[in-house]
Parts: C-alpha cells; sequence; structure tokens
C-alpha cells in the first residue's frame, strides 16, 4: 500500500524505500510508547513518590515494582527486567557500575534522605558509654557516609584530606572507644536494640516506622549533601519519552511539594537541600 502511494506521488525507489523505512520506525516508536514504563523502587520513600507522579500524571502509564530486601536493582535493569529503577545516590551508583562492568544513565535527580543516628538506650552523646557499639552500613558508600555523619557529630575523628572513601582503619580519634559493627543496610533497623548507636538510612527508618525529622540523635546535612536520590536507566533509553517525562514530573515543584508535606522533613527534595 505505502509503495502505490508514493509511486503516485512519483517518488524514486530508494525515497520510497526510505518512506518505507520511516514508517516502520513511526509505528515502533508508537507500539514502544505505548508500553508501561517499568521503575523498580524501594518501597518508603520512592514507591509511595511514584505513586504520587501515577495520579498527577495517569497518562504516563507507569508501573512501579517495589523491590523486596536482597534484590539488586541495578541487575534487574542490567537484564532489561525493568526500564528505569529509583532507590540509590550517585556514589553508589558508580560503585554498582564498577561490579557490574556497565554504564548506566542518571534521568533525574529527586530527594535526599538524611542519613540519621539512632539509639532506643540513649537520648544524648554524653549517655553513651566507652566501649558502645555502633552499627554502620556495610556497603562501602553508605559505610564512609556514616563515619564522616560520626565525625560530624563529634564521636570519632578521620584522618584528613582523604582521597578514597573512609574505613573504620581511617580513625585516627575514638574517644569513646567506639566499636563499629558493620551490618546490611535494610537489617540495621532491626539491630537497633542490640547496639548502642545505630546509623540508619533514610528510607529503612521511614519503614521501621521512625521518624528520622524527630527521633535522629543526629542527621547530616542537607546542604551540599552528595547523596541526593536518583533514578537511573540504559543509555540506551536515557532519551526516551517515557523516561524523560518521568524525570520532568518527578523534579517538579509539584512533587517537591509533595514530599515537603508527607515527610516532614526526613525526605527533602533536592530543590529545597538547594535553597
Amino acid at each position: 500500500m505505502l509503495n502505490k502511494f508514493a509511486f503516485r506521488l512519483g517518488l524514486s525507489a530508494a525515497s520510497a524505500g526510505r518512506l518505507t523505512a520511516l514508517a516502520a520506525l513511526m509505528a515502533s516508536v508508537s507500539a514502544y510508547a505505548a508500553e508501561p514504563l517499568r521503575v523498580a523502587a524501594d518501597p518508603v520513600p520512592h514507591a509511595e513518590i511514584l505513586d504520587y507522579v501515577k495520579k498527577i500524571d495517569p497518562g504516563l502509564n507507569l508501573k512501579v515494582i517495589e523491590i523486596p530486601e536482597g534484590v539488586n536493582s541495578n541487575e534487574l535493569l542490567e537484564h532489561g527486567d525493568v526500564d528505569a529503577n529509583y532507590f540509590q545516590h550517585r556514589p553508589y551508583l558508580l560503585t554498582q557500575e564498577k561490579a557490574l562492568g556497565v554504564k548506566f544513565a542518571v534521568a533525574a535527580e529527586v530527594h535526599i534522605e538524611p542519613l540519621g543516628i539512632y539509639s532506643s538506650k540513649y537520648k544524648h552523646y554524653d549517655q553513651v558509654p566507652y566501649n558502645a557499639k555502633v552499627a554502620i552500613p556495610n556497603n562501602e558508600t553508605n559505610l564512609s557516609r556514616g563515619l564522616y555523619l560520626l565525625q560530624d557529630q563529634g564521636l570519632i575523628k578521620l584522618k584528613p584530606d582523604l582521597k578514597t572513601l573512609a574505613t573504620p582503619q581511617d580513625i585516627i580519634s575514638n574517644p569513646k572507644h567506639l566499636k563499629i559493627v558493620e551490618v546490611e543496610s535494610p537489617q540495621i533497623p532491626r539491630a537497633l536494640p542490640d547496639v548502642d548507636l545505630a546509623i540508619i538510612n533514610g528510607n529503612y527508618a521511614l519503614e521501621a516506622g521512625l521518624d528520622p525529622a524527630k527521633d535522629a540523635l543526629g542527621l547530616e546535612k542537607a546542604q551540599g549533601n552528595p547523596y541526593a536520590n536518583i533514578v537511573v536507566t540504559t543509555q540506551k533509553l536515557a532519551q526516551d519519552p517515557r523516561i524523560l517525562r518521568l524525570a520532568k514530573d518527578l523534579e517538579s515543584p509539584q512533587v517537591a511539594e509533595f514530599i515537603i508535606q508527607k515527610y516532614h522533613g526526613s525526605v527533602l527534595p533536592v530543590s529545597a537541600a538547594k535553597s
């Protein structure tokens, strides 16, 4: 049919071929755009934020896939099981790209979950005894992040001007002789009763019913924080219209206001942290 149409227009065979190819491409793009955008996300706050996007932009056809503990969302993305994920920050992404031998694409920077220090035993740092146990995330980026938080709170001192991520071996002053106990991040809230202090990621604190803005003895600063949670996709899908639309939604003032109103400072939109 298309070739007959091209013949009536007096197009050459080559032009007709290009027209046929263009039509096939347009049909392919149209069919692809109709597919749901599959985004893997941690339940809180990521999936909650994505569910809000579904309400304000139902035409996006967004499919939110909540990822259970122990599943690597970057591996799902690499293998094509999802189109994007929303759970991590850039420093963690860099370690994952190195481990998986793949280069992903960052589509949006959405929010910051300040890392916090919690205790079920003490209300103030001066109550913390010598040789206290401190549970801290065991992955290298959040381990370093947690150690810097302990330093910011005056509990330890690290080697100055470190060129690499901090490790417990970089502690040069530890007045209370704190014992660093490395634990899988999702497990730390459950370990809280068994340690004196626990450094917990914001999303896991919220899932455990903690209110970081109220319950934490100390929180990371939002301003200048490099640990903004991001939407990650493949290089191939980086310019996909659905991905671009999701990024625009997530970085919108409407979503920023939703985050502010729902989480009351426990989760901060990137725009608020920059202001």
